[in-house]
């Protein structure tokens, strides 16, 4: 005899009691889990990566874009709702446009989304993550390990290729002329070996 999973939606997701826990749907799945314990290494990590991202668009013409960072909820896809929050992401312009002023999540699909290594993530939910941004065709995902100073980069039917503190970072073809050193997205009091 075979289950059926319960799905669920945004708004009953949302309509959950307020108890702590971090809570995320995952094609219609509830992933719950304790709050996510960042520690200040996390933070000075987000923090650079945004500084970084905002220079650069900042120096970008002709492109439109806004930054969010803090767990941006985020709606990735409908009927069955994948709905979770990213550390850091980028969306267009005609994107958030068209959000509603009430709404407290952006429903859309990123240009780039970061997820930030966190010292109580488990490697199989972050997988998962990644995962599903791939198959709702986010075009660039970046996997950021802030203790060992690496990025890993995701996209779409490619092979992920990993980053040291050592190499350039791109926006391949989806974020025209970024190019960031990947030292400067780390902070330097936390160098492997220091």
């Amino acid at each position: 005899m075979s289950s059926v999973a319960f799905t669920m939606t945004t708004p009953e997701m949302l309509a959950l009691p307020d108890d702590g826990l971090e809570r995320e749907l995952i094609r219609g799945q509830l992933r719950e889990r304790e709050m996510t314990r960042r520690n200040r290494l996390h933070a000075a990590t987000e923090s650079r990566i945004v500084g970084q991202l905002f220079l650069w668009l900042q120096n970008t013409s002709g492109f439109s874009a806004h930054i969010l960072s803090g767990e941006a909820g985020t709606v990735l896809a409908e009927n069955p709702d994948t709905t979770v929050g990213i550390d850091v992401a980028i969306f267009t312009s005609q994107i958030m446009d068209n959000q509603p002023d009430d709404s407290s999540l952006v429903v859309g699909i990123p240009l780039l989304a970061v997820e930030i290594l966190s010292p109580s993530d488990k490697h199989e939910e972050v997988r998962e993550k990644v995962r599903e941004y791939l198959r709702v065709s986010v075009p660039l995902v970046w996997e950021v390990d802030p203790d060992f100073q690496t990025i890993c980069v995701f996209q779409p039917d490619r092979e992920p290729i990993m980053f040291n503190r050592n190499a350039r970072i791109d926006g391949s073809d989806v974020l025209p002329g970024l190019s960031i050193l990947v030292a400067e997205l780390f902070p330097d009091w936390n160098r492997t070996g220091n």
